[in-house]
């Protein structure tokens, strides 16, 4: 006899510091090419160029890609280049000294350690510069093994 597929769900991965399991998300266009409207407005050229321009104001690769995304509909860089934003400003030596995502969490717990410099007793501030520095440790872990830092 044939067995059927188990009904159980699979196991969704946690969150860090909250008790949730959402798996709520935007998800890619399953066409990975990008429009023909796109292809004829913009060359990978023009995009690379725009790309290294905005880096050199010092905007951060998020940044870049909503500025495209926004004020030129480029939704996907990738599409038109073949390339990611990141690696377009690896190639021209434009790439911030660290990861995007470790500047913002490093950024956050400044900004609640000047809080908590004012108010100390905000019991709830004290735990969650907790949970950031937990963050950062082991994100910076993470990028020491992939020698990223």
């Amino acid at each position: 006899r044939l067995l059927s597929s188990s009904t159980a769900p699979a196991a969704t991965m946690g969150r860090m510091h909250c008790p949730g399991k959402g798996i709520s998300r935007s998800s890619l266009p399953y066409v990975r090419s990008a429009p023909t409207w796109l292809r004829n407005l913009y060359t990978a050229e023009d995009v690379v160029e725009h790309i290294v321009k905005l880096a050199k104001k010092g905007l951060s690769p998020s940044r870049i890609g909503v500025i495209l995304r926004d004020s030129r509909g480029i939704a996907q860089v990738k599409a038109l280049t073949g390339t990611k934003i990141l690696r377009i400003l690896k190639a021209k030596g434009l790439a911030p000294d660290l990861p995007e995502d470790l500047y913002q969490l490093i950024k956050k717990a400044v900004n609640v350690r000047k809080h908590l410099e004012k108010n100390n007793n905000d019991a709830d501030a004290k735990f969650r510069m907790v949970l950031i520095e937990s963050r950062i440790h082991r994100l910076a872990r993470y990028y020491r093994r992939t020698k990223v830092l």
